[in-house]
């Protein structure tokens, strides 16, 4: 059973045909799971009520045509179990993962955490909060039974202009802690998944990327969708 707030979108049904033409069976079936914030629960940030992982499993062609046939669905038979919750910090990373039993099938997660968890005090972290992160994230890898966990490095808002920071952090002492942040998610990815380093892609991108300051946009939700299908193949 799905964890309060998580929902279940199919992108196969009873009638659809495997690649080998028979009916589609649990084994043919891939699940992916959303755990994290709103880096990927971002639908409420565009008009189009998109979000990266609804986008990896199934494209809308309308609105960004060249990932036509690109997505998962194009290859196989694919469902989306979506759990992540704007907002969410490595405290609420459990809670998401309630019910979630070892899969019949093949499975995916995605995982976005982090970027609260510097906003909220983080960022000004002198040590021991940096420890507890690690702990937290390392103790909610190790029981969650999904696996691979793709897991993704926190980006930067202000795409490196301490002009731009908005934290009331010294920016120094914010950036060390960002890639502090960003080291231990890339430590545990190397044990328990692939690192996605949606860092280094969004410092690529530009503002129209972003909304309300630090929320992926249409075109945000669409380039966190890219770096995570690159570690998908």
């Amino acid at each position: 059973m799905a964890a309060a707030g998580a929902s279940m979108i199919p992108f196969a049904t009873a009638a659809a045909q495997s690649a080998g033409g028979g009916p589609v069976t649990a084994q043919h079936m891939l699940t992916v799971y959303t755990f994290g914030d709103s880096v990927l629960d971002c639908g409420r940030y565009n008009d189009e009520g998109v979000h990266p992982g609804q986008l990896l499993v199934k494209n809308d062609d309308r609105l960004f045509p060249d990932f036509a046939g690109r997505d998962l669905q194009s290859r196989r038979p694919a469902q989306l179990d979506h759990r992540a919750v704007d907002g969410a910090t490595v405290d609420e990373l459990a809670e998401q993962s309630r019910g979630v039993r070892l899969p019949q099938h093949a499975a995916l997660a995605l995982l976005t955490i982090g970027g609260n968890d510097l906003i909220r005090g983080l960022a000004a972290d002198t040590g021991q909060g940096m420890r507890i992160f690690e702990r937290k994230l390392a103790t909610f890898l190790q029981r969650l039974p999904v696996r691979p966990v793709l897991m993704a490095s926190v980006y930067d808002p202000t795409f490196g202009d301490d002009a731009r920071n908005f934290l009331g952090v010294e920016p120094r002492t914010a950036r060390a802690n960002h890639r502090r942040v960003n080291e231990i998610i890339a430590a545990l990815a190397g044990r328990h998944g692939r690192f996605v380093d949606l860092h280094a892609h969004f410092l690529a991108g530009d503002p129209s990327w972003f909304t309300r300051t630090i929320e992926p946009s249409l075109r945000g939700a669409s380039e966190v969708r890219r770096a995570f299908s690159g570690e998908i193949g």
